[in-house]
């Protein structure tokens, strides 16, 4: 019952299978007031009984749903050459993202795409976690695995992560619909992580592992994966994020025009006002 019950709350928040979830609990209730007589005409049990029998029967005449995503979950950034990452953030409302820097996905475009579809949405949400630059030793170790163990490096996480917090800083003060916000993480847990829609049918969860030893950036090992096709894991990505949300911190605010100094109290608060 309990298990039933969470597949239940998890199906009705994404509206999957609600036809056959209505009518389990109608035949369920029906069956649980039989006991104690004949409470229940036998017209509405004989409906009940046919509604579900109709709906299995339904069902399986249902083709198979295929997912919009490749059947193959594995791959590395060439995955986006044909159809680039940015097209599938421009038709989202919710997107979330983990990585040492971002750098590479906040591009100047990317971040146009956003502006002009996600956050240009009233109730649209982008969230992004980058490594915090004030971590010294963090950064020198995220460095060592990132940078000094690619064969052909083109760019080095240091200067990344200063490049990250300026283009995070303007982005923060956009006049925008929606809500942009962004922490810092006090240290690199070895992967990367894209959230597109995460809590819809249809959601997206793209992770990218940054192992010991890479020829580039771009020939790390990544996996895709939807609510559709790999339930467990994508919940396990999509909860890796929040525990990562709340373990980073808000950052340090200088406002427009100031020489240096931390921010006042609301300037910072401005920046994100979650908990």
């Amino acid at each position: 019952m309990v298990v039933w019950l969470r597949r239940l709350i998890q199906d009705m928040k994404v509206r999957q299978n609600v036809d056959a979830h209505v009518v389990t609990i109608v035949v369920f209730a029906f069956a649980v007031v039989s006991i104690f007589g004949d409470v229940v005409p036998d017209q509405l049990k004989w409906a009940a009984l046919l509604s579900g029998v109709g709906i299995l029967v339904y069902r399986l005449t249902l083709p198979e749903e295929r997912s919009e995503i490749s059947t193959s979950i594995l791959g590395d950034r060439s995955a986006f050459d044909s159809v680039p990452l940015s097209s599938a953030l421009a038709n989202a409302r919710d997107v979330r993202v983990f990585a040492p820097s971002a750098v590479n996905l906040l591009s100047a475009h990317t971040c146009e795409v956003l502006r002009k579809s996600v956050l240009a949405r009233t109730g649209g949400s982008v969230r992004v976690v980058i490594l915090d630059p004030a971590e010294k030793a963090a950064v020198r170790m995220a460095s060592r695995q990132l940078d000094d163990s690619v064969e052909f490096p083109i760019q080095k996480l240091p200067a990344a992560l200063e490049s990250a917090v300026e283009r995070l800083d303007l982005m923060s003060g956009w006049e925008i619909e929606g809500q942009f916000r962004y922490r810092l993480l006090p240290y690199s847990p070895g992967f990367s992580i894209v959230l597109i829609d995460p809590d819809s049918s249809k959601g997206r969860a793209i992770v990218e592992i940054h192992g010991f030893h890479n020829p580039s950036t771009s020939s790390r090992m990544h996996l895709e994966l939807s609510r559709a096709q790999n339930e467990r894991w994508y919940s396990y990505w999509v909860r890796q994020f929040d525990y990562i949300w709340r373990e980073a911190a808000q950052p340090e605010v200088t406002p427009a025009g100031a020489d240096a100094g931390p921010a006042p109290a609301d300037a910072r608060e401005g920046r994100d006002r979650s908990p």
